[in-house]
């Protein structure tokens, strides 16, 4: 089997804040596959942020795969939902235009409601979004309910809106690794 290259692009949910990349979703994920994980996660980032970088972090390095998750930030700081779509569906765009697999990333929950809402009107269409170009999601925010959908708050630090180190291993948990087959 080949070896792959795999590039998870967003923010500080990917980077693995405030524990460090090597806690992250993305360093379990680089211990099962054959191959490269390159962790471009950047603390604070929004979708903007991640797609004025995205030549440079993704394009720039030919992996065969990018997971892009994002959009918490965006919401924090009172972003638009139209804007935020936007800027990922150029970077989706951008990479199936350069023969990069592009798997969605659904954001992790937070514990508050005003911004929840708005989140999860972004995995909607996100979901939506990968139906529409064949393309795979990873539901991140799944580890973070039970089968009553309430929230698992002793996988969020006390913020409410950063996985602890059991939350990260519970957002690899979500990964069908047979993705990268």
């Amino acid at each position: 089997m080949a070896e792959i290259k795999i590039v998870c692009l967003g923010d500080s949910t990917t980077y693995g804040f405030p524990y460090g990349p090597e806690h992250s979703w993305t360093s379990m994920l680089a211990e099962q596959i054959n191959g490269k994980v390159i962790n471009k996660g950047i603390n604070g980032n929004t979708t903007e942020d991640m797609l004025r970088r995205f030549k440079r972090d993704v394009l720039d390095l030919k992996p065969d795969y990018v997971i892009i998750t994002g959009g918490i930030n965006d919401v924090v700081q009172g972003e638009s939902l139209a804007a935020i779509t936007f800027n990922i569906e150029n970077m989706v765009r951008e990479a199936l235009a350069q023969g990069i697999k592009v798997v969605l990333g659904l954001p992790t929950p937070v514990d508050y409601p005003a911004w929840e809402k708005v989140l999860q009107n972004l995995r909607d269409w996100l979901v939506q979004l990968a139906k529409s170009l064949n393309l795979p999601v990873i539901d991140f925010s799944k580890a973070f309910y039970d089968e009553n959908h309430i929230l698992k708050k002793h996988l969020l630090l006390p913020d409410g809106g950063h996985p602890t180190r059991e939350g990260y291993k519970a957002m690899f948990a979500q990964i069908d690794l047979n993705l990268f087959i």
